[in-house]
């Protein structure tokens, strides 16, 4: 088994995923016309007038909360602190290319989602990639491979990996066992979790602002006592995207190193292409009432992630010179030690909290999207949700206490089947997000507020749920 999965990592993640994400994203980039440069006014716009809702969907403003839940986790801890030391500060660059042309591929996936959403048995809307690849793509056991894929990875596996981080950071922080830290995240999971959807958005809305907030204040103070500095930080990041400054590691600090750390991290961290921010996406009532209105707001967590967060880590670190000091220390403790060179020890404390808000709201937007996975799948009754709820709290504990190595790298080869499906169904459907896309802002030059009129989609009929888009 371990031999296989190695084999499909390291084609996943070696060459069709890291070219392909990145491939896919400028295709978007250039047929969007540049969208997300072009446009980003009207993603902050979108965002502004996000907090309708009604008895069907949760507001857009939620459904972008649960996304950054998700997105915002160990990787812009770990991940960058990672990413620099394998692959030296030019490695930011690069996780700054990603999120751009991963951009236009988070606005194509969600727009994909909100348009060929339906309602579940309880009138509550559903969709994603599955749902997408079933009916725009008349392909539903494509979309089933999907489904089963996801909820592996993100309902259960990932949900261990992000319990783990908790649990380690806690030790280092304070002590605490292990084992009591994941019962106690599997208890305070489990009364978000059973709460059902709209509970989890209500529970994201509040507090993924304020756990990101936090976390840039914290920044924010560290780039003032240091503002004489930061303009060197900036530009080393410049210097090593093109080897021009040597990394950490063992990575000698070439061109190659920085720009295959930067997309890999840049990739874990923002999810754009993955086909997991359309599950939530799927689950809003968008405002305005078209398909590409989530599309936008989506596109936006995109960039908050990687380009705030994930740089605000970034300076952080490389203000505090515990990178170069060559200790060979990575991950959460590399940012810890940072932090502890600005603020002493409380840098490890609030290191350690940080991480418990970004990886439990992980652990708790993860579940909604296999939730929508199985609702695909047929088996979003009250007792597969149950038995869904348990197996993912179970993987919390199990999780917290130990990491098991080949159960995480099946993890990641089942998220790279499912990335691979999903960029296959977008590139294919591209032809309508185009077409939505061109009707969106046509109704804005004309001063109107856009609106999805199903009569000017003749070839999607059939496909769509009439009820909804009426």
């Amino acid at each position: 088994m371990n031999a296989v999965i190695d084999f499909l990592n390291n084609i996943f993640w070696s060459y069709i995923l890291v070219y392909g994400l990145l491939a896919v994203g400028a295709f978007f980039t250039l047929r969007l016309g540049f969208i997300q440069f072009r446009h980003f006014g009207e993603m902050v716009r979108a965002i502004v007038g996000a907090r309708q809702s009604d008895k069907h969907g949760i507001s857009p403003f939620q459904a972008l909360c649960t996304s950054l839940a998700s997105r915002i986790g160990t990787g812009n801890i770990a991940g960058v602190a990672v990413a620099l030391y394998l692959g030296g500060p030019g490695a930011i660059f690069w996780m700054w290319v990603v999120a751009l042309v991963g951009m236009a591929t988070g606005y194509a996936e969600s727009t994909l989602a909100q348009l060929y959403k339906v309602e579940d048995r309880r009138g509550q809307y559903r969709g994603g990639p599955a749902f997408y690849i079933a009916r725009g793509l008349k392909a539903p056991w494509a979309g089933a491979i999907f489904a089963v894929s996801l909820i592996l990875s993100f309902g259960l596996i990932f949900n261990a990996v992000q319990a783990n981080s908790i649990a380690d950071a806690m030790e280092n922080a304070f002590g605490l066992q292990k084992v009591w830290v994941g019962v106690a995240l599997a208890f305070l999971a489990g009364l978000v979790i059973f709460g059902g959807l709209r509970t989890i958005a209500r529970f994201a809305e509040y507090v993924v602002p304020f756990m990101a907030g936090a976390y840039v204040l914290m920044v924010f103070y560290v780039l003032a006592v240091n503002i004489a500095d930061v303009p060197g930080a900036f530009m080393s990041i410049l210097r090593g995207a093109f080897g021009l400054e040597e990394a950490a590691g063992g990575a000698a600090g070439s061109m190659t190193a920085a720009m295959l750390n930067g997309i890999k991290r840049g990739l874990f961290s923002n999810e754009a292409g993955m086909g997991s921010a359309p599950n939530v996406a799927a689950t809003a009532t968008p405002a305005p009432h078209h398909p590409s209105s989530q599309g936008l707001v989506q596109a936006a967590g995109v960039f908050l992630d990687t380009i705030v967060i994930c740089t605000a880590t970034a300076i952080m670190i490389l203000l505090s010179g515990v990178l170069e000091s060559g200790n060979g220390v990575t991950g959460i403790q590399l940012t810890q030690q940072a932090l502890a060179v600005h603020v002493r020890e409380a840098g490890n404390v609030f290191v350690a909290i940080a991480i418990l808000f970004f990886a439990f709201t992980s652990i708790v937007a993860n579940y909604t999207y296999a939730e929508n996975a199985l609702i695909y799948l047929g088996a979003g009754n009250t007792l597969g949700l149950t038995l869904l709820r348990i197996v993912a709290l179970a993987m919390v504990v199990w999780g917290a206490r130990e990491a098991v190595l080949t159960v995480f790298n099946a993890a990641d080869a089942s998220m790279g089947l499912m990335a691979t499906i999903n960029l296959i169904a977008i590139v294919l459907l591209s032809g309508t997000v185009s077409k939505l896309t061109r009707d969106y802002f046509a109704q804005r030059r004309q001063g109107l507020v856009p609106r999805f009129r199903s009569a000017d989609f003749p070839e999607l009929d059939r496909q769509l749920d009439n009820d909804i888009w009426r």
